[in-house]
């Protein structure tokens, strides 16, 4: 049995940290979302990649949500005594990671391989594949013009009205390899509790991916980020209305119909499960807010046992 999980970055973190508890490492496989990656001081950073991968491996600040517990930032102390703009927070030890996801990139070296380089250097089992390998970065639209999502998220704190989102190098972008061949086979499909326009949007727009969703005879099962109209965590709700698409479970689930068998949402929301059966989607109500461990390790034997329906 494999299940695959698609998956952005903390709200999916926190889901695969209860998946972990669930079923055997192994038995996972990870699609992640890379249209975050940005170009740090000259490093190749992977986000949602990164906070997954240290997530799993048990290494996460589980304060921050992101980077290494008990990391040091002297590095960006000293950066910004040079007259740096230091806005996007690496620490000491993180760069390690990007440092050498950088150089193998340089020495010819895919996303894919490093990334299977790097989980399996911190112990992890799980498989952890980057949607694709090719040049792939989400771009957002703002008064100040169109700019990275990592300035709109980060640098500017989400504070800017967002008017369109776009994926660049889509068109030309492939799936890495064995994403495809790894839905195909998968016993069960998830879609993480992550922003399903910047996340999951953002793997679904990798040219393959959407196609390989509707064609699995296998059950695909998503878990709603979005809890009584607000998102628990990051801009989903912003950008879901500014990409025209309700900030609700029924706004998530129109944007996975196509494939989605059953979406997985919260108590709050019962009232949206006529508007959701009425999109050919099974609604299943739970309490989705991952708080402790136990909220984690509970939603993920909902969303598992759903899969066997």
């Amino acid at each position: 049995m494999v299940i695959v999980v698609l998956a952005g970055g903390v709200g999916a973190a926190r889901f695969l940290e209860g998946l972990v508890h669930v079923i055997p490492q192994e038995q996972i496989t990870i699609i992640g979302n890379v249209g975050d990656d940005a170009d740090i001081h000259g490093l190749h950073v992977s986000p949602d990649l990164d906070i997954v991968t240290y997530t799993i491996s048990g290494l996460v600040d589980p304060v921050k949500g992101w980077g290494l517990r008990g990391d040091t930032f002297e590095c960006q102390n000293g950066l910004r005594k040079y007259g740096y703009r230091t806005w996007f927070n690496l620490g000491d030890r993180d760069l390690a990671t990007h440092i050498y996801r950088t150089q193998e990139l340089r020495n010819g070296r895919k996303l894919s391989e490093i990334t299977e380089d790097v989980v399996r250097r911190l112990g992890i089992r799980t498989r952890i594949i980057p949607a694709t390998d090719d040049h792939f970065q989400t771009h957002v639209l703002t008064k100040k013009g169109w700019m990275h999502f990592q300035e709109y998220m980060v640098k500017l704190k989400t504070r800017p009205r967002v008017y369109r989102v776009s994926f660049r190098g889509a068109r030309t972008a492939r799936p890495a390899k064995q994403v495809i061949e790894s839905i195909m086979k998968a016993s069960g499909i998830i879609v993480a509790p992550s922003n399903p326009v910047v996340s999951i949007g953002a793997i679904l727009s990798v040219p393959g991916i959407r196609s390989a969703l509707r064609r699995t005879k296998r059950t695909v099962v998503g878990i709603s980020p979005i809890i009584g109209g607000k998102t628990v965590k990051g801009p989903a709700d912003k950008l879901m209305k500014a990409c025209g698409i309700r900030p609700s479970a029924v706004g998530v689930a129109n944007s996975y119909r196509d494939f989605l068998d059953a979406l997985i949402l919260d108590r709050v929301d019962q009232k949206l499960t006529t508007d959701i059966e009425q999109l050919g989607v099974r609604p299943v109500v739970t309490n989705t807010l991952m708080k402790t461990l136990n909220d984690k390790i509970r939603l993920a034997r909902v969303a598992l046992g759903e899969l066997e329906q």
